[in-house]
């Protein structure tokens, strides 16, 4: 039996992925359940999944959504997204802006740092390190700033950590690849072409859909 079995992940609400829930879409529901099972799994020492990595977000609010509104971009389907509360919602206007947070205070007793959101319909039908994998893909998103030293960045008033969203280590064309050698595409390319050759550490996933937050960075 591999780790994530043995934690027994949440599972999405029934009602969420039944045929009533279906017929009715556009529904956003707290995933507390999720939540404490990332604190567990992924960012507490001594979890099954936790990674140095990670030990930022010790710092961070998380909130965590279900939901089973299809979403799609460029043709592909998005299964999860990592959102950086303050400036998702800050894009829209004033009156929007204080719905918003009032919605979400409303979830989460606060506004997180965080909000991450997931297809409750994919979460209930794919398998265990296929989710795990999921999950980690949108935790890697969240991120500390960096000052211009390359050190982790605080606020000046309060202390606290500037958070940001976090693109993919390695960006790159296959075609430059095969022209040029992955060299070509710096050390975070190379780096990213050994761990791929080793064993995977937890198990072999498969994110077969989208991230809603890397499709957006393109896009930017």
């Amino acid at each position: 039996m591999n780790t994530i079995q043995l934690l027994a992940r949440p599972r999405p609400p029934a009602d969420l992925v039944s045929i009533e829930g279906l017929l009715a879409p556009d529904c956003f529901v707290p995933a507390m359940a999720l939540r404490a099972w990332i604190q567990e799994a992924y960012l507490d020492e001594g979890g099954a999944l936790f990674t140095h990595e990670h030990n930022h977000l010790a710092k961070a609010s998380i909130g965590c959504l279900w939901t089973n509104t299809e979403n799609s971009r460029h043709g592909r389907r998005i299964v999860g997204q990592a959102e950086l509360v303050a400036m998702s919602v800050g894009r829209v206007g004033k009156w929007a802006k204080a719905r918003s947070f009032q919605q979400i205070r409303e979830w989460f007793g606060q506004v997180p740092d965080f909000l991450l959101t997931f297809d409750a319909v994919y979460a209930d039908e794919v398998d265990d390190i296929s989710f795990a994998a999921l999950v980690d893909h949108e935790l890697f998103h969240c991120a500390q700033a960096e000052d211009e030293f390359g050190q982790p960045k605080f606020n000046k008033v309060t202390n606290n950590p500037v958070w940001r969203i976090k693109g993919h280590d390695v960006e790159e064309f296959i075609g430059v690849v095969q022209r040029f050698g992955i060299q070509a595409s710096g050390k975070n390319a190379t780096e990213f072409v050994i761990a791929a050759a080793k064993p995977p550490t937890i198990g072999k996933g498969k994110i077969g859909q989208a991230c809603g937050t890397c499709l957006v960075k393109r896009a930017a």
